[in-house]
C-alpha cells in the first residue's frame, strides 16, 4: 500500500451482533470513523496502553481523550475485574478470536459503568481494538445517534443527494428538493443527469467515474430547476463502498452558488470589458495581446505566423459628439464596434482603449495581404454614414477612420513597443489625409531601402546555402514511436544569426521569393526523408508547409516537383503537404483544384491549425485531406477549461469518421499527452516529444522513442 492510500476496513462485531468497520491502522481514519460513535472505542498497544480513545470512551473513563494516551486500561478496573480484563486482553491477541467480557470500569471523576467489551487484534499494526458499551444502552444510544443524524440531514442548509451504483436517486433531503423546485417524490429513482443539460451530464459522468477511485473533491455544476432557471451549485461527491470495496453509489453535498457566481461574473466583466460596446477594455486587451505574442513566439512550423496590431482612431468624432451630444456619440461608438467586428475573423481580438480609440489583434497570419484586406474593410465600413437613434428622431452622422498597423515580431519585440508603434502609424495615416491605413515605418525611404536590402540578402541566402531545415518530431500516441517529422525553415544569417520564418518570410513574400524558397524546402525535406527511410523506417514521413503563393502557382509549375520526386524514386506518401486554414478563404473549388497536383504526385495533404477560425465540416467533407492538425489553442484548453477535452474529442471523432488521422499541435505536458491519448488522438507534436532539432538528433530520437 502506498503511503497516501486509505487503510482497508475490517469488520468488528459489536455486542448484540451489530457490525462496525474498523481501520487496519490504529490512527488512520480514526476520527472520521469513530470519534462520534455511540459506544466506547479504544486502540491499545503493548501491555494494554491506550493509544487512542473516542469521545464516548473518554467519558466512560472520566478524562479528556488526550489525557488517556499512555495510561493502561487496567488502571480503570478494580478488584477481580483486573484479572478478568487481563485475561480478556490476552485472548484478544489470539488470531481469529473475538473475546467478550463484562466488567466495571471506574472513571477518574468518581463514576462507574458496567460495560460489555468486545476485542480484536490486528497483526499488521500489533494493536488491540476494544469496543465498550454500557450494559443495556446499545439500542438507546443507536436510536439517539439515528435521531441526531435525521435532524442534521433534514435541517441542513446544504442539499443532500444520494444515488445508487447506476446513478439513480435513492435519497434527497428537503433542502435539495427545494433547490430544484420539485417535490421529493418526483426526484426519487431519477438519474441526476435528468436535472442537467447535455454539457452538465457529460461532465458529471466523467467526474463520478473518477470519484470511484475514492477521492472526494468539489466541482461546480449547472442544474436546471423545475421552472427552467439555472441553478449553479458547488457539489462534493463522496463515493460509497461496502466492506468488500464494491462501489455502491455516491453521496453528494450540494451548495447553491448561483448568486455568488453571478456576482463574480458581473465584477469580472466590469473589470475586463467596456460597458458601452461590450468589447475588452484596455486591461483585458493588453492581456490578450500578450498571450498572442507568446503564442507567436512558440510557433515553429515554418508557416511564417506573425500578428498585426491595428490601432484605430475615429476621425471627426469629437465634432459629432459636441454637435449631437454624448448620447449620440455613445450610439455611434457602439455601432462602430459592431462594424469593426464584422470586418475581422472570429479568432481576432477587438478592444476599446477608451474614447474613440479601438484596437484589433490579427493573429496567426501568414501573409501581409490579409492585413491589407482587413484594414481596408474597416476603413470602408467606418466611412459609411451612421444613423443614430439617440434623440426624438434619428440623425445622420459621418466619421472616418485612421488605422495604424504594426507587425510582431518584425516591428517590435515587446507589447508596449508594439502598441507605441501602431499608435505612431495611426498618426501617419491621419497626417496623410485620414480615412486610410498606414504601416509603421522608420520612414518611407528607409523602409523601401530596407525591403530592397533584405530581398537582396534573401537571394544571396538561396545562392549561398544559408537556409537550413530543423525537424520537429511527431510521435504516435499509441506506441510512442517517432516515424514522422515536420520540416521547419531557418535562415542562418551571417550577421544576425539563426532567424525564424516570421522574421523574414513577409519580406520574401513581398519580393516574390516565396516560391523559390518553398521549392528548396521541399527538395531538402525529400532528400532527408529518403535517408531516414533507409536508416530508421521505410514508412518515415516528413511534412512541409506550403505558402499561399506556392499553392496559387499555375498547374504546369508543379512539373519540376514531380520530376524531382520521380528521379529520387520516393515512395508515395513520403511527403505530407501542410496548408493553413487561411487558404480556405480563397474558395473551396479553387483550393480543391490547386491541391489536385499534390495528390497526383502521391503526396498527402494536412490541414494545419484546425479550429483557429476558418474551418467547418463542409471544408473537411469536400477537401481531399489525409490529416488535420488540432490547433494548439485547443490543446492548451485541455488543462484549464471545462470544455477543452470535449472539444478535442469532438474534432478527433469527426476526423476519424471522415477517414483522416489527427495530429495535436503544441503538446507541452504529460497530462495533455495522456488526455489526448485517451481521447483517441493519433499523433502528438510539441515540446513534450521534442522541439525543433537537427536531422541527426531527430534520427537518434527516432531510434529510441517508444522502445
Amino acid at each position: 500500500m502506498s503511503r497516501d492510500a486509505e487503510p482497508e476496513a475490517e469488520a468488528v462485531t459489536l455486542p448484540g451482533g451489530a457490525m462496525f468497520s474498523a481501520p487496519a491502522q490504529p490512527t488512520a481514519g480514526y476520527n472520521e470513523l469513530f470519534l462520534l460513535a455511540p459506544f466506547g472505542f479504544f486502540v491499545l498497544g503493548q501491555g494494554g496502553v491506550i493509544l487512542q480513545a473516542n469521545l464516548c470512551g473518554a467519558r466512560m473513563l472520566g478524562l479528556p481523550r488526550s489525557a488517556l494516551v499512555g495510561l493502561r486500561l487496567r488502571d480503570f478496573a478494580g478488584g477481580a475485574d483486573i484479572e478478568v480484563l487481563e485475561r480478556f486482553l490476552a485472548d484478544s491477541c489470539g488470531a481469529g478470536l473475538e473475546p467478550r467480557c463484562e466488567l466495571m470500569l471506574r472513571a477518574r471523576d468518581g463514576g462507574a459503568s458496567w460495560v460489555s467489551l468486545v476485542g480484536s487484534y490486528d497483526i499488521g499494526t500489533r494493536a488491540c481494538r476494544v469496543v465498550a458499551e454500557q450494559a443495556g444502552s446499545r439500542i438507546e444510544a443507536l436510536a439517539r445517534s439515528e435521531e441526531r443524524l435525521r435532524r442534521i440531514v433534514h435541517c441542513a442548509d446544504e442539499g443532500v443527494w444520494e444515488v445508487d451504483a447506476f446513478g439513480h436517486t435513492t435519497f434527497v433531503n428537503p433542502r435539495m428538493a427545494a433547490l430544484l423546485g420539485y417535490p421529493i417524490e418526483d426526484i426519487l429513482d431519477l438519474p441526476v443527469g435528468r436535472f442537467m443539460d447535455d454539457e452538465g451530464r457529460a461532465l458529471l459522468e466523467r467526474n463520478i467515474a473518477r470519484r470511484r477511485q475514492g477521492e472526494v473533491r468539489r466541482y461546480e455544476f449547472k442544474f436546471i430547476r423545475s421552472d427552467g432557471a439555472e441553478l449553479w451549485a458547488c457539489v462534493a461527491i463522496n463515493p460509497l463502498f461496502d466492506a468488500g470495496g464494491r462501489y455502491l453509489g455516491a453521496l453528494a453535498l450540494v451548495n447553491d452558488i448561483t448568486s455568488q457566481r453571478a456576482a463574480t461574473a458581473r465584477i469580472w466583466r466590469r473589470a475586463n470589458y467596456d460597458d458601452l460596446t461590450g468589447l475588452p477594455n484596455r486591461h483585458m486587451f493588453m492581456d490578450r495581446l500578450a498571450q498572442e505574442t507568446r503564442r507567436a513566439d512558440r510557433c515553429t512550423d515554418g508557416s511564417a505566423a506573425f500578428l498585426a496590431l491595428l490601432f484605430i482612431d475615429l476621425d471627426h468624432f469629437k465634432e459629432v459628439n459636441d454637435r449631437l451630444g454624448h448620447a449620440a456619440g455613445d450610439c455611434l461608438l457602439a455601432e462602430a464596434a459592431q462594424r469593426i467586428g464584422g470586418c475581422v475573423r472570429a479568432s481576432d481580438t477587438i478592444g476599446r482603449l477608451g474614447g474613440d480609440e479601438f484596437t484589433v489583434v490579427l493573429s496567426g497570419l501568414d501573409r501581409v495581404g490579409t492585413v491589407d484586406r482587413i484594414a481596408q474593410g474597416i476603413v470602408d465600413a467606418l466611412a459609411a454614414p451612421f444613423t443614430l437613434d439617440a434623440g426624438a428622431e434619428p440623425v445622420q452622422a459621418g466619421v472616418s477612420a485612421s488605422v495604424g498597423i504594426a507587425l510582431y515580431p518584425a516591428d517590435a519585440g515587446q507589447v508596449c513597443d508594439l502598441m507605441a508603434r501602431a499608435d505612431q502609424a495611426m498618426y501617419v495615416a491621419k497626417h496623410a489625409g485620414r480615412n486610410r491605413y498606414a504601416y509603421y515605418t522608420d520612414g518611407a525611404q528607409q523602409a523601401m531601402l530596407a525591403r530592397q536590402a533584405i530581398a537582396a540578402e534573401l537571394r544571396a541566402a538561396l545562392a549561398g546555402n544559408q537556409f537550413e531545415l530543423l525537424y520537429q518530431p511527431i510521435a504516435s500516441l499509441h506506441d510512442g514511436r517517432v516515424r514522422k517529422a515536420e520540416a521547419l525553415l531557418r535562415w542562418r544569417h551571417p550577421r544576425r544569426g539563426l532567424l525564424r520564418p516570421a522574421e523574414f518570410m513577409p519580406f520574401a513574400e513581398s519580393s516574390g521569393l516565396m516560391v523559390e524558397i518553398g521549392d528548396w524546402v521541399l527538395r531538402e525535406a525529400a532528400l532527408q526523408v529518403q535517408r531516414w527511410q533507409a536508416s530508421v523506417d521505410a514508412g518515415f514521413q516528413v511534412s512541409v508547409n506550403k505558402s499561399p503563393a506556392q499553392i496559387q502557382r499555375e498547374p504546369g509549375d508543379y512539373d519540376s516537383w514531380l520530376a524531382f520526386l520521380k528521379e529520387r524514386a520516393l515512395p508515395p506518401r513520403s511527403v505530407v503537404v501542410e496548408i493553413g486554414e487561411a487558404m480556405l478563404l480563397e474558395g473551396m473549388d479553387a483550393v480543391i483544384e490547386r491541391l489536385r497536383p499534390y495528390r497526383a504526385m502521391g503526396l498527402q495533404v494536412a490541414l494545419d491549425h484546425f479550429g483557429a477560425g476558418y474551418s467547418s465540416l463542409a471544408h473537411l467533407v469536400r477537401y481531399e485531406l489525409d490529416y488535420i492538425k488540432i490547433d494548439q489553442g485547443f490543446v492548451e484548453a485541455l488543462e484549464h477549461e471545462a470544455n477543452g477535452l470535449a472539444a478535442c474529442e469532438a474534432i478527433i471523432a469527426m476526423a476519424h469518421k471522415l477517414g483522416m488521422k489527427v495530429v495535436a499541435e503544441g503538446v507541452e505536458t504529460e497530462l495533455q499527452r495522456s488526455l489526448l491519448r485517451e481521447a483517441g488522438c493519433d499523433y502528438a507534436q510539441g515540446y513534450v516529444v521534442g522541439g525543433p532539432m537537427p536531422a541527426g538528433e531527430l534520427e537518434r530520437l527516432a531510434r529510441t522513442a517508444g522502445r
